[in-house]
């Protein structure tokens, strides 16, 4: 089970995933003023939110991630360089959450935060090999994410460079589908599609054909600043 949940109006992406025999399903990314949907879903196809899931510390909305948690019961989940306020069940790179026939593998893509995760899913059903990857503020369809929410803008460039790579190491069919599309300030230049392949992106998009250098100068030179930046990264590391 997959279902996008898209806001055309801020260039937002949440997930819910799971597995519906077993009954168990994960959400990703969850906005704070969709929580019914997510859990409306959830129920409308019998199945239970066992997980919730932040890519990273969010800068530009309301996570709503801590507050699903409590309501369903659910493990929220972090990975574990997230500085927060919050009690979260820390993810390590390569760690595995198992949803029945539904799988989620943990890959660390630090750049655009340090704790920044892109999550590969499996569907045992169909097969060994990966369905699909929620990239979060990684890779963008067209686009990568911004790499100066951490600070220092070059070195999290030349983080978020590695980070890519690792991602386009995927095989090249494997789906994309980020945190974000075009209406985020989240990145430059993302596309209105909110999802792509991995080859796709290695062949169209630009900055995936620059060199290192190249790349962290390109990435460097940020967009201005989300609205309310400083508020949503106050409220989403449970501050005030």
């Amino acid at each position: 089970m997959f279902r996008p949940f898209l806001r055309f109006d801020t260039g937002c992406a949440s997930y819910v995933l799971g597995c519906g025999g077993l009954g168990r399903c994960a959400v990703v990314d969850p906005r704070a003023d969709d929580l019914d949907e997510y859990v409306a879903f959830a129920e409308s196809k019998g199945m239970r939110i066992t997980h919730v899931i932040d890519t990273h510390v969010h800068a530009d909305h309301a996570s709503g991630g801590p507050e699903l948690a409590r309501r369903t019961g659910a493990h929220y989940c972090l990975h574990e360089r997230a500085d927060v306020a919050h009690t979260f069940e820390p993810l390590r790179d390569g760690d595995e959450i198992e949803l029945g026939n539904t799988r989620i593998r943990v890959m660390h893509t630090p750049g655009h935060t340090p704790e920044s995760i892109s999550l590969l899913v499996i569907d045992l059903r169909r097969g060994p090999e990966p369905w699909f990857v929620l990239t979060g503020d990684t890779l963008f369809s067209g686009a990568v994410g911004r790499p100066d929410l951490p600070g220092d803008a070059h070195q999290s460039a030349r983080d978020l460079h590695a980070s890519v790579a690792k991602l386009l190491a995927l095989p090249d069919d494997l789906e994309v589908w980020p945190a974000h599309f075009a209406g985020s300030a989240c990145g430059a230049g993302l596309s209105g599609k909110p999802c792509s392949t991995i080859g796709f992106e290695k062949r169209w998009s630009p900055l995936l054909a620059l060199d290192r250098d190249a790349f962290v100068a390109a990435v460097a030179a940020v967009p201005a600043n989300p609205a309310d930046m400083a508020a949503h990264l106050r409220a989403n590391r449970g501050g005030e």
